[in-house]
């Protein structure tokens, strides 16, 4: 092989290693991503909006169904 063949592989290496290999992956698991983030930005002390009434109250004094958050049972039900 000549040199210069020799360095047009090393530098198609190269590229491949710098640019391709260190991408992160493409696609993600919305659902896992979702998960972690709702874990991530909801703490016991944070206020949450009800979706059926619209006030605001601790996430420790809510209802949680169906990633929704609610202030009583009787929102709850409404929905």
């Amino acid at each position: 092989m000549s040199p210069q063949w020799i360095v047009v592989i090393v530098l198609i290496v190269a590229v491949y290693f710098i640019f391709i290999k260190k991408r992160p992956p493409l696609r993600h698991n919305k659902k896992e991503t979702t998960k972690k983030k709702n874990k991530e930005e909801v703490q016991s002390n944070d206020m949450v909006e009800c979706v059926e009434c619209g006030i605001y109250c601790e996430v420790d004094d809510t209802i949680l169904s169906n990633n929704k958050y609610y202030c009583s049972q009787e929102c709850l039900k409404k929905s």
